[in-house]
């Protein structure tokens, strides 16, 4: 054994931020989701955040987290299955259930949590999982850590996937995996037909739908009103601190699958439960929604619009987006760092994503108009990026 050896194999490749001249991750915020947003004492335009309705630090729900605060406490200091499931922590999981359009729902203290825990409790090692090759990396973990076999399909390919399906057959079961919005793109899974696949072959969708909940559908209610599904065979997950504006995870399905995976997930069982200001938080969120999503979501499409309209027209390769998000294309690593420099010297906050949340030379910096901006702070980021596309485009 070598202790100095350990710590040498352990120690931070920065390469890729050395060459860029820059480290974009975690910046030191100064203030709540404000515009402007406070960065070591300067203002910046946040187009970070997944604050897509604007509500994380919206006054009603404050004031909602503080009343949850007041009754519960800081913590309930406990699991759920212990002594941390309060009546509010049963309220926030009812409510989701039927904003969602499911049959029950339990909430987890990170979606992370809820994707990394679910395939070790329902995939054994007679099983298939499937799942899109742009799925989110806890998705991809926790689907590893099922031991049980998994093969991923083409982004959004739906002969691919059924040309796999009907070769399965010799699997116990079969699980379809997705995201509903695909975060460092935009673009929207066709569960509609990819729920009917799974339906013909007895498949198993799983859906996490963490970037549609609060954004796509009618009324706001995710991926199933999106595409029009009812009475859901498969398993849904979502974060709860995108547009929910609060903190915290959630798997939803039918009853008798949460019945089991309530005492079957170690994730949930031998986690502290969700805080109470943030399950008050939630509900209130959830009622906003309901009476103000079509005035919010009008907002934050305009400011879309805004931004694509924009950066096209200063020459900026887009993804093809049907979301809230505009994605900018940046090439490899250093380019998009250095991309990313730019902006942040000119007070813009933007997410990079490189390899390997990316394939190699296929960078994103992804772009979100969160409604509590103003509309002034999305015009002075279109100035801002023209006046940098003479330099980096």
């Amino acid at each position: 054994m070598d202790i100095r050896n350990f710590y040498e194999t352990h120690r931070l490749n920065d390469g890729v931020a050395r060459l860029a001249g820059f480290n974009p991750y975690y910046p030191l915020i100064q203030s709540a989701l404000d515009d402007p947003l406070m960065i070591d004492g300067k203002e910046f335009i946040n187009l970070a955040s997944n604050n897509y309705l604007g509500l994380a630090n919206d006054q009603r729900v404050v004031d909602a987290a503080i009343n949850g605060l007041r009754k519960y406490g800081v913590s309930m200091c406990s699991t759920p299955v212990a002594a941390g499931y309060s009546e509010l922590f049963s309220n926030a999981e009812k409510a989701l259930s039927v904003f969602s359009g499911l049959e029950e729902t339990l909430i987890f203290p990170s979606c992370y949590q809820a994707n990394n825990g679910l395939f070790q409790a329902i995939a054994h090692s007679g099983d298939l999982i499937l799942v899109d090759r742009f799925a989110h990396s806890s998705l991809v973990e926790g689907i590893k850590t099922a031991g049980c076999n998994y093969r991923p399909f083409r982004h959004n390919d739906l002969d691919h996937l059924e040309e796999i399906l009907k070769r399965s057959s010799r699997f116990n079961q079969v699980f379809v995996v997705t995201e509903s919005v695909f975060s460092t793109e935009g673009s929207i899974s066709p569960f509609r037909e990819i729920n009917e696949l799974c339906m013909r072959h007895g498949a198993i969708p799983v859906v996490d739908d963490s970037h549609g909940i609060g954004v796509i559908g009618q009324t706001g209610r995710g991926i199933l009103e999106h595409s029009g599904i009812r009475d859901f065979q498969g398993i849904y997950t979502a974060s709860l601190g995108k547009a929910l504006a609060t903190a915290g995870g959630m798997i939803g399905g039918k009853k008798q699958l949460m019945d089991y995976l309530r005492y079957s997930v170690s994730h949930l069982l031998y986690s502290t439960a969700l805080l109470p200001a943030a399950l008050q938080a939630l509900l209130r969120v959830l009622e906003i929604i309901d009476l103000e999503f079509p005035e919010i979501s009008a907002r934050f499409w305009k400011y879309t619009r805004m931004l694509s309209r924009g950066l096209q027209t200063s020459g900026y390769q887009l993804t093809v987006t049907e979301t809230p998000i505009v994605s900018l294309c940046t090439g490899d690593p250093v380019e998009t760092l250095q991309l990313s420099k730019q902006m942040y010297e000119n007070g813009i906050l933007g997410t990079p994503f490189i390899y390997p949340s990316v394939p190699e030379k296929e960078g994103r910096i992804r772009l979100i108009g969160g409604a509590n901006l103003k509309p002034e702070s999305i015009d002075r980021a279109v100035g801002i990026f023209h006046k940098i596309a003479k330099v980096v485009v």
